[in-house]
């Protein structure tokens, strides 16, 4: 055999180094990425390799890109019900807690990015603590306020948050206590290599960069019980998905963002309280799913969570009807007067109105 045949023979039986190297970052971004060791497949971000600002490796995940978690997190689940620091400062003490990943979906990709969700497999309407989950996608009101079209935005960077996970769980600590068990390693692919790297393949063709959770404190909520439960299967909802149609809208929600700085938030907390008295709350509304004041949680931590940007809120007025005509009746009503209402030296910018369409919900029999 020449020299160039036995070289020929060496490099097709031995992967070269960089496919070894390769191999390895994916095992071992698959080893880290269980509830043992602290974070979920989605949110492999910090050691990706980028193509033209694409995060290969970002991942899916129903409520958040999960925080780090140590053992002095599992022991003191009662402090993080607790709240004293919160009623320290004059803050509510939450009523629920609430957690949300935000992605950047490609355009053109929103069905199949849809299928990802309906098809995966997830226990989460069985577990202790949840109330309720809806994956929403962003949407603009047509003229005549009547109808929405999906918004894809104009631009790559307009793509952030035109998904959003959104989950509602009874208190902090059973969502920290589902984020370390075997339910969360199921609903994120890490229950092999295979299914991890299948995982993150996909989900490099849809997403544009890694989901970027956000953690609130649910304030003031209101909740009416659903007439009709969602049918989950094992937990999940069962739902026909073709990647090629959107999924129906199952509920409208507006998220109604104030920039409030921390020395203005208690002040602020009160307005809300008291504008929650008023005839036009909403409370008895047709078709009112739920309402919230959220508070976004600064003491969150963890992989891929980073502090409140200067360009985000600090609290979200979220409102869910089970439908677009029913929150158009409410809102066409009431919704002028009520931020005419509020101080506007509270905030230090103009708040901003988001509309999303709500799919694949699940709800406890108590609603959210």
């Amino acid at each position: 055999m020449t020299t160039m045949a036995r070289k020929q023979t060496t490099l097709t039986q031995q992967p070269t180094t960089t496919m070894r190297k390769f191999i390895a970052l994916l095992i071992n971004l698959w080893l880290i990425a269980t509830p043992a060791h602290g974070f979920a497949p989605s949110s492999c971000h910090a050691t990706t390799t980028t193509t033209s600002s694409v995060v290969l490796f970002a991942t899916i995940d129903e409520n958040a890109a999960a925080a780090d978690t140590t053992t002095a997190d599992n022991n003191n689940n009662s402090n993080e019900d607790a709240q004293l620091e919160t009623t320290a400062k004059g803050l509510f003490k939450r009523d629920r807690y609430i957690a949300t990943n935000r992605f950047s979906v490609r355009k053109g990709k929103a069905a199949k990015f849809e299928k990802r969700w309906a098809t995966r497999k997830s226990s989460l309407a069985k577990l202790e603590g949840f109330r309720y989950f809806h994956l929403m996608r962003r949407v603009t009101l047509d003229d005549n306020s009547a109808t929405s079209t999906y918004w894809e935005g104009d631009s790559q960077e307009d793509l952030f948050e035109n998904y959003v996970s959104f989950t509602i769980w009874n208190k902090k600590s059973l969502f920290s206590a589902w984020r370390t068990g075997e339910a969360f390693k199921e609903a994120h692919g890490g229950t092999s290599i295979g299914a991890f790297l299948s995982t993150m393949v996909s989900s490099a063709m849809v997403l544009r960069g890694a989901p970027r959770p956000a953690f609130y404190d649910g304030l003031l909520l209101q909740s009416n019980p659903p007439e009709t439960v969602p049918e989950a299967v094992d937990g999940w909802r069962s739902v026909e998905a073709d990647g090629v149609t959107m999924l129906p809208a199952e509920c409208f929600v507006a998220f109604q963002k104030y920039f409030v700085p921390s020395d203005n938030a208690a002040a602020f907390e009160q307005a809300m309280a008291e504008m929650q008295q008023q005839p036009s709350s909403g409370s008895t509304a047709p078709g009112l799913v739920a309402s919230s004041v959220m508070r976004r949680d600064g003491q969150a931590k963890g992989h891929g969570i980073v502090e409140l940007q200067s360009n985000e809120p600090s609290y979200v007025v979220t409102t869910i009807f089970d439908s677009q005509a029913a929150y158009q009746a409410w809102a066409a009503a009431n919704q002028q007067q009520e931020t005419a209402a509020l101080d506007e030296s509270l905030w230090t910018r103009a708040p901003e109105t988001v509309f999303y369409e709500g799919t694949l919900v699940l709800s406890s029999p108590e609603g959210a």
